[in-house]
């Protein structure tokens, strides 16, 4: 840092189309001694990224995670009922979305560098808004299992795909609080659903379709109304981002090298690039790491509504007691994205959320009589899980330098995480239906 100072032109040289003509003596610096564009402030433009990139990307990915997580609140409403699905038969249908999911994250992030982040995000959302309105038309176990697949499919550029981007706009000083603000949105998605379902669901009987079926098809309708306006203001890289001047694109271009390294975004991604980037060991340490807390967080999101419900509540009663943890996991991730920001640390804000969820488990594992007990346990188990989960995924991607590694570690740590999304269908269910049994034992006794 002390040889930037020293010669604080020297990184302008560098820049891209970007020639500061003179030293400005009221010119403003950031932190790397990158000299800031004339008519602006780096507070200013930080700003205008900020305002551009994350809201559009965490509504994507909200309705994204509301889409896949839906059939839970479905669930509540009599979907296994109407399909007459058998437990496992429900399970086979949490899980078979993994497959393609997991499959595809590598495969995706090159797609969306080869075609741009607005046409490659917007044509999955509108893909995955029209599968969900499918779900809500299937007649059988068989409809409804091809149609979590092909969900898995069109959505599985969404979340490894939003990570890359956003990190391709921001130092590594500055990200958590913006990985966590959209990361935010599943637990947003979380309540958002709950109060949306409660709604929905009083729909149950109109135009003949049951409350399950609305909510599906509703949530699709505006997935894809949503995915044409989304077309035109999703943002692109820093290097083709129009809505910035070309001194801009510049000075954005020139901090990002300084704190990260040169990105390579002229060169194609090769088989070559892929197999590069898999030569560091810690790639899969990443990949373990979102694996470790992918299990508790998913079984939250899909068994959450059915353990609330074993509590007594009506179904409206269910949706709407499953707001509140949501609530307060975006809440708590925010705090908790501030202070790791605020002092550029990432490890001990990992364990923090950690040691928050385990103490949530451990209530829930040793307290089967006090619903209120168990009730505030799931609030304890969503903060901590959605809290330390952004920034295990923004610890990674911000130390994975260039539009490669990025593209390329960044799909292999969600799409191997989400193994965990298989052993949560399966294996969560199986323990949640375990601890029923033990539950109606001791009423009984």
């Amino acid at each position: 840092m002390g040889a930037h100072q020293n010669s604080p032109d020297s990184s302008l040289e560098k820049a891209d189309h970007y020639d500061p003509d003179t030293i400005r003596s009221d010119a403003e610096y950031d932190d790397q001694s990158v000299q800031c564009p004339a008519h602006t402030t780096q507070r200013k433009l930080v700003t205008q990224i900020d305002l551009r990139v994350i809201p559009v990307l965490s509504i994507l990915y909200l309705l994204a995670f509301l889409d896949r997580t839906n059939i839970a609140n479905a669930a509540v409403f009599g979907l296994k009922d109407d399909l007459k699905l058998e437990s496992n038969e429900y399970n086979n249908c949490l899980t078979i979305f993994f497959v393609p999911y997991i499959l595809f994250e590598i495969p995706s992030n090159i797609l969306l560098k080869k075609l741009k982040p607005h046409v490659w995000l917007s044509a999955c959302m509108f893909l995955f808004g029209f599968v969900t309105i499918c779900q809500g038309l299937v007649h059988s176990y068989g409809g409804l299992l091809a149609t979590r697949f092909f969900l898995g499919v069109a959505e599985t550029g969404m979340f490894p795909g939003s990570f890359y981007l956003i990190g391709m706009w921001y130092k590594r000083s500055e990200a958590q609080r913006r990985f966590s603000f959209f990361f935010g949105s599943t637990s947003l998605a979380g309540a958002f659903g709950g109060l949306l379902a409660s709604a929905i669901g009083k729909m149950n009987g109109m135009r003949g379709y049951l409350g399950w079926r609305w909510i599906f098809i509703l949530e699709g309708v505006l997935t894809c109304l949503v995915s044409f306006v989304f077309f035109f203001i999703i943002p692109s890289f820093p290097e083709d981002a129009k809505w910035l001047s070309e001194e801009e694109r510049a000075y954005v271009k020139s901090r990002l090298r300084m704190d990260q390294g040169r990105n390579a975004v002229e060169r194609a991604i090769g088989v070559k690039d892929v197999v590069n980037v898999f030569k560091d060991f810690k790639i899969f340490v990443g990949g373990f790491m979102y694996f470790g807390l992918i299990v508790p967080a998913y079984g939250y999101a899909f068994f959450a509504p059915g353990i609330i419900r074993s509590y007594g509540y009506t179904a409206i009663g269910t949706q709407l007691h499953s707001v509140p943890p949501w609530a307060c996991a975006f809440v708590f991730a925010m705090i908790i994205a501030f202070f790791s920001d605020k002092m550029k640390h990432r490890f001990a804000f990992t364990l923090i959320p950690i040691f928050v969820a385990i103490s949530g488990f451990g209530i829930l594992l040793t307290v089967h009589s006090k619903p209120h007990i168990q009730y505030a346990a799931l609030f304890l188990v969503a903060m901590g899980s959605y809290s330390a989960m952004p920034v295990i995924v923004c610890w990674f991607n911000m130390n994975l330098g260039g539009h490669h590694r990025r593209a390329v570690g960044s799909a292999w740590q969600i799409g191997f995480g989400n193994i965990g999304g298989i052993i949560a269908t399966l294996y969560v269910s199986t323990e949640i239906a375990q601890t029923k049994q033990v539950d109606l034992h001791n009423k009984r006794i």
